[in-house]
């Protein structure tokens, strides 16, 4: 087969960024497209469909939230990384440039712009990332995981494609397996990461053990909880009668939340559009300090097409938790169908639609 164009791909950063690029690199891998990546010198090397392409390192940093200093110290290193990636594109001539957000991306499709090669950008949040922002006016397309997204000028609606948000290929099989039957057991899952599990671990139990008894029987509750609260919250847990797994990582997901009737969670870009794909309901807690609030818009999204619950942490307490628990779980109807509307708002073949959308840049058909 003849290889088609080059397509130069370019993250760095979280998973969220990363991870659409590597199901990108393999559903164009697998069309027979000549691959590169280009990532920031603070980038570990990845593994899976990135691991394995040429992967060039440019200069690059993140210049939110910081001081003066540091925010100074890394406009010089992406004008830097700027030069780097125009030598990079001049020596390489890809068919087209895509990046997914953050600032290691901003370099490269930068230079893609101002150089005439076409360029998009992949934006996994409800509100378009500020570095996202910083390319949009010279991208010729913004591909977008939601179907409505904040901070998009209005200028830039005509490039707007929404494809979904990839997920992982056990997610998609979970989303072939049917919501589980309400036989009057009730599976909960917990997941929080690092910047969930202490504020879940402090109100998750003491809205449990405000259910009623009989309710309480009948729950299994499956959370992720930092080893320092492993104990006091068993022990809470056990003291009420409330069946529950806790550990500080499930390397299970999957398979858990297949089995789940509800999931409490955050709602990072990658969270809600596994919730979706998988058809599972949630209650939403965004994560209160990411930037531009963008975790309250990704839980709106998906609580407006009335897949899930959003409960802000900053009013949530045990109280209003254990009432909104106890209405939903007492009500198997209502979850089975959030969890239909979850499964119609999912992409599961958000990676073949980005595909589509580069193949299309880079053979001149935009």
């Amino acid at each position: 087969m003849t290889a088609k164009p080059l397509i130069l791909l370019t993250a760095g950063g979280t998973g969220g960024h990363v991870f659409p690029a590597e199901a990108l690199a393999t559903e164009l891998s697998r069309r027979g497209h000549a691959l590169a990546f280009v990532t920031d010198r603070r980038g570990a090397r990845y593994g899976g469909a990135l691991g394995e392409l040429d992967t060039y390192h440019i200069s690059g940093g993140g210049i939110a939230g910081t001081n003066l200093a540091k925010r100074v110290k890394s406009m010089g290193s992406l004008v830097a990384g700027y030069f780097q990636a125009r030598k990079l594109i001049r020596r390489l001539k890809p068919a087209a440039v895509i990046g997914f957000g953050g600032y290691a991306s901003v370099p490269a499709v930068l230079a893609a712009s101002h150089l005439g090669v076409p360029s998009a950008v992949h934006e996994q949040n409800a509100v378009l990332g500020r570095a996202n922002r910083l390319l949009a006016g010279g991208v010729a397309r913004i591909a977008t995981s939601f179907d409505e997204v904040g901070k998009v000028s209005a200028v830039w609606q005509p490039k707007i494609r929404r494809v979904g948000n990839p997920v992982r290929g056990a997610i998609l099989a979970v989303r072939k397996q049917l919501y589980p039957l309400a036989d009057g057991a009730v599976t909960i899952l917990v997941t929080g990461g690092s910047q969930g599990a202490k504020a879940f671990s402090d109100l998750l139990p003491q809205a449990m053990i405000r259910l009623p008894e009989a309710l309480q029987r009948r729950i299994t509750i499956h959370q992720q909880c930092k080893a320092e609260d492993i104990d006091r919250v068993s022990n809470l847990y056990k003291e009420h009668g409330i069946a529950a797994d806790l550990q500080p990582f499930f390397n299970d997901v999957p398979a858990r939340l297949a089995a789940a009737h509800l999931v409490v969670c955050r709602s990072g870009a990658s969270t809600v559009a596994e919730l979706a794909v998988a058809g599972r309901p949630a209650v939403l807690v965004p994560y209160p300090h990411a930037i531009d609030d963008h975790q309250t818009a990704n839980a709106r999204a998906f609580a407006r097409h009335g897949a899930g619950w959003v409960m802000p942490q900053e009013t949530l307490t045990a109280e209003s938790l254990a009432v909104q628990l106890g209405a939903l779980l007492s009500s198997p109807s209502a979850l089975a169908e959030a969890a239909e509307k979850a499964r119609a708002e999912g992409v599961p073949e958000a990676a073949e639609r980005l595909a589509d959308l580069m193949g299309d840049l880079a053979e001149g058909r935009v």
